[in-house]
């Protein structure tokens, strides 16, 4: 299967022939997280005693500025030691899976929304982890190729994160769900090219948010940009983890 980048596809839309949702069974590190959801939400809620989450950068995709919040414990790579700390149970179960390469905790406030979107690249599943959530369907759910599905406390929801998907929580309290990505088994030996083409994505996405105008680069601009700092981003990658900066 041809590897996709929404960087290098100027349509920034996957159309791909993969089912929308994954059964969570199939995945091997799926039971040990279920397993371990009370232990998980118990570190949680002790960080949220003195620290809060931080407002996600790219305000284009939710309805609320400040609607979408996240920490980070990995992030295509880059490992976030200083966090970690505060998770010593959660870190210890995603260092046992090296096919984890992000997971990050996220809040979706009452009356927020996040809307449609394609992802970064059909080289991953995402997949949700219910620790908190509100309510079902209607009012808090979430979408891939207008399949619509509820979250729930404790279980996956995993899905190919390169397909147009949405979610929102019309309830009147916060929905908290561990979102994770893992390397599909057919794309793990292009680890590398994976984690520094997105990092390079999210970078030039956080110039873009900052800089309206470049919504306007071409696309032979932004694929020759992105050709250029990819190999800096995945020795950024390495530097940043090898001097733990984050």
């Amino acid at each position: 299967m041809k590897l996709w980048f929404s960087l290098f596809d100027e349509t920034r839309e996957y159309r791909g022939k993969e089912a929308p949702y994954i059964e969570p069974s199939t995945q091997k590190w799926s039971a040990e997280f279920e397993a371990n959801y009370e232990v998980i939400l118990s570190e949680l809620k002790a960080y949220l005693e003195n620290h809060n989450l931080k407002a996600y950068f790219n305000t284009s995709m939710v309805n609320n500025d400040s609607t979408w919040k996240t920490i980070s414990l990995r992030s295509w790579g880059i490992e976030f030691k200083k966090q970690q700390k505060y998770f010593p149970s959660t870190t210890e179960i995603i260092n046992k899976y090296p096919e984890i390469i992000s997971l990050s905790f996220n809040l979706l406030s009452p009356s927020g929304k996040i809307l449609p979107h394609c992802g970064d690249t059909n080289a991953i599943y995402r997949s949700h982890f219910g620790l908190d959530v509100p309510g079902t369907l209607p009012d808090c759910g979430f979408c891939v190729q207008g399949e619509k599905r509820s979250w729930e406390n404790g279980k996956w929801l995993i899905f190919m994160d390169a397909f147009q998907h949405e979610a929102w929580n019309l309830t009147e309290n916060n929905r908290i769900i561990i979102v994770m990505d893992t390397l599909r088994d057919e794309y793990k030996s292009r680890k590398n090219k994976v984690k520094s083409v997105v990092i390079t994505s999210l970078f030039l996405q956080k110039r873009v948010e900052k800089f309206k105008l470049l919504q306007k680069a071409p696309q032979w601009a932004i694929t020759t940009t992105a050709t250029i700092l990819r190999p800096i981003a995945l020795l950024a990658i390495n530097v940043v983890n090898w001097l733990r900066v984050y």
